[in-house]
């Protein structure tokens, strides 16, 4: 008499699994920052830094992870895709990176810090699949601090790659100066001069997306950081600024952030430093974390709130 019940509970318990693997931070077995994510096809790839820090202060990042997911809820692991070894002009700080797929080829667009000239530098690998593998598309950088127009050298990190509407590829970059430049059709070299947007509490990582006819620019701003936004009708500006998309993040300095669009549902990817003991989280021993981002109709977007439950929770309504 109880077997009819005990397989009722079973298939109950099989079906809330997933759910019950949502929570924030998504991945605890290792530290994960600065997310980039890439949605091809029905799965999303989640392109991670690594902290490798002890409980002490400094970043010590080496190499970049990768994850993916049919549902955002249960993640497998493919490992480091991608290390400073790839590169061998490079010496020290995988930060953050950015995957774009064009014509059936992958670019991972990282910084790092070139062996020559001690510079910033952005760098490129391909792949022919979202998984690699990955090999230097140049041989060396795409971008130096020496070809930035600034004179505050170290601007030449958080490359963000976007193929806008008509096919035309744009990097957006940088750390309190943020810059925006074309690039060749090879997806490998500049092409035009370098532009210097102007936006208001700039600090680093800018992310784009388009939602209707509106291009969100978000990045992180101030110290310690918060999510700003501006928005725009084409993604070379002028930005109109919007204030907060997000308070900062859990035990953590720096937040970074990725934005999709997944089976008609909006996301919002970032780190924190909550992960406890006996994996001790902090500003250098970062988490990456999903919470759902919901756009207005006047063209805004609601603030988002930041949960440990994550999309284990059912997503509102759209205001």
């Amino acid at each position: 008499m109880l077997i009819r019940p005990l397989l009722a509970l079973a298939a109950t318990l099989a079906a809330l699994a997933p759910n019950l693997r949502a929570t924030n931070p998504i991945v605890t077995d290792v530290f994960t920052a600065d997310p980039a994510a890439l949605v091809h096809g029905d799965t999303v790839y989640l392109y991670t830094g690594h902290d490798e820090a002890g409980v002490g202060k400094g970043y010590t990042m080496n190499n970049w992870l990768v994850f993916s997911s049919k549902d955002l809820k249960t993640w497998t692991a493919h490992g480091s895709l991608l290390s400073l070894k790839d590169f061998a002009w490079a010496r020290k700080d995988a930060w953050a990176g950015h995957v774009v797929e064009k014509g059936g080829k992958f670019y991972w667009y990282v910084p790092v810090i070139a062996t020559e000239g001690n510079q910033r530098a952005i760098g490129i690998a391909v792949g022919d699949s979202p998984v690699g593998p990955f090999k230097d598309a140049l041989g060396k950088p795409l971008l130096t601090d020496s070809m930035t127009p600034s004179s505050t050298k170290g601007d030449d990190i958080d490359p963000f790659v976007m193929i806008d509407d008509d096919g035309t590829p744009y990097m957006i970059w940088g750390n309190t100066n943020c810059y925006l430049a074309r690039l060749k059709p090879n997806m490998i070299e500049l092409e035009g001069p370098i532009q210097r947007l102007e936006l208001t509490k700039f600090t680093e990582a800018p992310w784009v997306h388009k939602h209707g006819s509106v291009y969100y620019l978000s990045y992180a701003s101030g110290f310690p950081e918060k999510m700003a936004y501006a928005t725009s009708d084409k993604i070379t500006g002028p930005w109109k600024y919007q204030g907060l998309l997000s308070e900062g993040a859990v035990n953590s300095n720096t937040i970074h952030q990725a934005i999709i669009e997944f089976k008609g549902q909006w996301y919002f990817i970032y780190h924190n430093g909550a992960i406890q003991a006996p994996n001790v989280g902090g500003s250098y021993r970062r988490s990456v974390c999903i919470d759902y981002l919901y756009h207005n109709r006047d063209g805004t977007i609601k603030r988002v709130v930041q949960t440990t439950e994550g999309v284990s929770i059912p997503p509102l309504a759209s205001p």
